[in-house]
Protein backbone atom coordinates (compact mmCIF):
# COMPACT_ATOMS: atom_id res chain seq x y z
CA UNK A 1 0.00 0.00 0.00
CA UNK A 2 1.31 3.42 -0.93
CA UNK A 3 1.65 6.04 1.78
CA UNK A 4 -0.96 8.76 1.65
CA UNK A 5 0.68 12.00 0.53
CA UNK A 6 0.11 14.92 2.83
CA UNK A 7 -1.84 17.70 1.15
CA UNK A 8 -3.51 20.52 2.97
CA UNK A 9 -6.58 22.49 1.96
CA UNK A 10 -5.53 26.14 2.08
CA UNK A 11 -8.74 27.06 3.92
CA UNK A 12 -9.05 24.28 6.49
CA UNK A 13 -5.52 22.87 6.59
CA UNK A 14 -6.94 19.36 5.94
CA UNK A 15 -6.10 17.16 2.97
CA UNK A 16 -8.84 16.84 0.39
CA UNK A 17 -9.62 13.71 -1.65
CA UNK A 18 -9.09 15.70 -4.85
CA UNK A 19 -5.64 16.81 -3.72
CA UNK A 20 -4.80 13.25 -2.68
CA UNK A 21 -5.82 11.92 -6.09
CA UNK A 22 -3.77 14.50 -7.94
CA UNK A 23 -0.69 14.04 -5.77
CA UNK A 24 -0.92 10.24 -5.96
CA UNK A 25 -1.40 10.31 -9.74
CA UNK A 26 1.52 12.70 -10.23
CA UNK A 27 3.65 10.57 -7.93
CA UNK A 28 2.88 7.47 -9.98
CA UNK A 29 3.79 9.21 -13.25
CA UNK A 30 7.01 10.51 -11.79
CA UNK A 31 8.00 7.04 -10.59
CA UNK A 32 6.90 5.05 -13.65
CA UNK A 33 10.37 5.29 -15.24
CA UNK A 34 11.87 3.58 -12.18
CA UNK A 35 9.19 0.91 -12.12
CA UNK A 36 9.55 0.05 -15.82
CA UNK A 37 13.23 -0.74 -15.43
CA UNK A 38 12.29 -3.54 -13.03
CA UNK A 39 10.37 -6.69 -13.80
CA UNK A 40 6.83 -5.56 -13.08
CA UNK A 41 4.73 -8.27 -11.51
CA UNK A 42 1.62 -6.94 -13.24
CA UNK A 43 2.78 -5.92 -16.71
CA UNK A 44 5.36 -5.64 -19.47
CA UNK A 45 6.97 -2.27 -20.08
CA UNK A 46 9.45 -0.74 -22.46
CA UNK A 47 10.99 2.68 -23.07
CA UNK A 48 10.96 3.38 -26.81
CA UNK A 49 12.77 5.79 -29.13
CA UNK A 50 9.53 6.78 -30.89
CA UNK A 51 7.60 9.96 -30.21
CA UNK A 52 4.45 9.60 -28.12
CA UNK A 53 2.25 9.96 -31.23
CA UNK A 54 4.34 7.45 -33.23
CA UNK A 55 4.20 4.98 -30.35
CA UNK A 56 0.40 5.24 -30.13
CA UNK A 57 0.11 4.52 -33.84
CA UNK A 58 2.61 1.63 -33.67
CA UNK A 59 0.94 0.08 -30.60
CA UNK A 60 -2.47 0.15 -32.31
CA UNK A 61 -1.00 -1.42 -35.44
CA UNK A 62 0.82 -4.15 -33.50
CA UNK A 63 -2.32 -4.90 -31.46
CA UNK A 64 -4.25 -5.37 -34.72
CA UNK A 65 -1.59 -7.79 -36.01
CA UNK A 66 -2.18 -9.88 -32.87
CA UNK A 67 -5.97 -9.88 -33.29
CA UNK A 68 -6.76 -7.12 -30.79
CA UNK A 69 -9.06 -4.20 -31.37
CA UNK A 70 -8.99 -1.05 -29.26
CA UNK A 71 -12.40 -0.78 -27.58
CA UNK A 72 -11.59 2.22 -25.41
CA UNK A 73 -9.07 5.02 -25.46
CA UNK A 74 -8.73 7.11 -22.33
CA UNK A 75 -6.77 10.32 -22.65
CA UNK A 76 -5.66 10.72 -19.04
CA UNK A 77 -3.96 14.06 -19.70
CA UNK A 78 -7.14 15.57 -21.22
CA UNK A 79 -9.35 14.07 -18.52
CA UNK A 80 -7.27 15.45 -15.65
CA UNK A 81 -7.10 18.84 -17.34
CA UNK A 82 -10.88 18.92 -17.84
CA UNK A 83 -11.91 17.50 -14.46
CA UNK A 84 -9.19 18.86 -12.17
CA UNK A 85 -7.52 21.61 -14.22
CA UNK A 86 -4.22 19.77 -13.79
CA UNK A 87 -1.51 19.65 -16.44
CA UNK A 88 0.21 16.26 -16.71
CA UNK A 89 2.36 14.41 -19.20
CA UNK A 90 0.81 12.75 -22.24
CA UNK A 91 -0.76 9.46 -21.13
CA UNK A 92 -3.31 7.20 -22.84
CA UNK A 93 -4.87 3.95 -21.71
CA UNK A 94 -5.98 1.68 -24.53
CA UNK A 95 -8.55 -1.01 -23.72
CA UNK A 96 -7.56 -3.85 -26.05
CA UNK A 97 -9.70 -6.91 -26.78
CA UNK A 98 -9.00 -10.09 -28.70
CA UNK A 99 -12.56 -11.33 -29.38
CA UNK A 100 -11.87 -15.10 -29.66
CA UNK A 101 -9.83 -15.15 -26.45
CA UNK A 102 -12.27 -12.87 -24.63
CA UNK A 103 -15.11 -15.21 -25.65
CA UNK A 104 -13.23 -18.24 -24.30
CA UNK A 105 -12.57 -16.48 -21.00
CA UNK A 106 -16.16 -15.22 -20.65
CA UNK A 107 -17.52 -18.69 -21.45
CA UNK A 108 -15.36 -20.19 -18.70
CA UNK A 109 -16.21 -17.48 -16.16
CA UNK A 110 -18.84 -14.81 -16.94
CA UNK A 111 -17.62 -12.45 -14.19
CA UNK A 112 -14.16 -12.39 -15.77
CA UNK A 113 -15.53 -9.43 -17.70
CA UNK A 114 -14.64 -7.39 -14.63
CA UNK A 115 -11.00 -7.84 -15.66
CA UNK A 116 -11.48 -6.99 -19.33
CA UNK A 117 -10.37 -5.43 -21.60
CA UNK A 118 -6.59 -5.76 -21.42
CA UNK A 119 -5.04 -2.37 -20.74
CA UNK A 120 -2.11 -1.08 -22.73
CA UNK A 121 -0.63 2.32 -21.86
CA UNK A 122 1.46 4.79 -23.77
CA UNK A 123 2.90 7.73 -21.89
CA UNK A 124 5.58 10.35 -21.95
CA UNK A 125 7.76 10.79 -18.87
CA UNK A 126 9.06 14.08 -17.47
CA UNK A 127 12.15 13.93 -19.69
CA UNK A 128 10.03 13.50 -22.84
CA UNK A 129 10.82 9.79 -23.27
CA UNK A 130 8.01 7.54 -24.44
CA UNK A 131 7.02 4.34 -22.64
CA UNK A 132 4.65 1.54 -23.60
CA UNK A 133 3.28 -1.07 -21.22
CA UNK A 134 0.72 -3.87 -21.23
CA UNK A 135 -1.01 -5.78 -18.48
CA UNK A 136 0.27 -9.24 -17.54
CA UNK A 137 -2.86 -11.28 -18.23
CA UNK A 138 -1.63 -14.22 -16.17
CA UNK A 139 -1.15 -12.01 -13.12
CA UNK A 140 -4.56 -10.43 -13.72
CA UNK A 141 -6.37 -13.74 -14.22
CA UNK A 142 -4.69 -15.32 -11.20
CA UNK A 143 -7.19 -13.51 -8.98
CA UNK A 144 -9.94 -15.66 -10.49
CA UNK A 145 -8.38 -18.76 -8.93
CA UNK A 146 -9.29 -21.08 -11.81
CA UNK A 147 -6.65 -23.15 -13.55
CA UNK A 148 -8.76 -23.47 -16.70
CA UNK A 149 -8.43 -19.75 -17.55
CA UNK A 150 -4.63 -19.71 -17.22
CA UNK A 151 -4.02 -21.19 -20.72
CA UNK A 152 -6.12 -18.35 -22.16
CA UNK A 153 -4.09 -15.84 -20.15
CA UNK A 154 -0.88 -17.44 -21.45
CA UNK A 155 -2.07 -16.92 -25.04
CA UNK A 156 -2.96 -13.30 -24.30
CA UNK A 157 0.45 -12.72 -22.69
CA UNK A 158 2.29 -14.17 -25.68
CA UNK A 159 0.42 -11.76 -27.94
CA UNK A 160 0.87 -8.72 -25.69
CA UNK A 161 4.58 -9.46 -25.23
CA UNK A 162 4.99 -9.54 -29.02
CA UNK A 163 3.18 -6.22 -29.24
CA UNK A 164 5.54 -4.59 -26.73
CA UNK A 165 8.63 -6.28 -28.23
CA UNK A 166 7.72 -5.00 -31.73
CA UNK A 167 7.46 -1.35 -30.71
Amino acid sequence: MLPRPVAANKHSGKATDQQFTVKLFNMDLANMADIEEQDMSYGFSKKVSLSYEEALEKVTSELQKEGFGVLTEIDVKATLKKKLDIDTNKYKILGACNPPLAHQALTAEPEIGLLLPCNVVVYEDDSGKTHVAAIDAQAMMSVVGRDDVQPIAEQVNAKLKRVIDNI
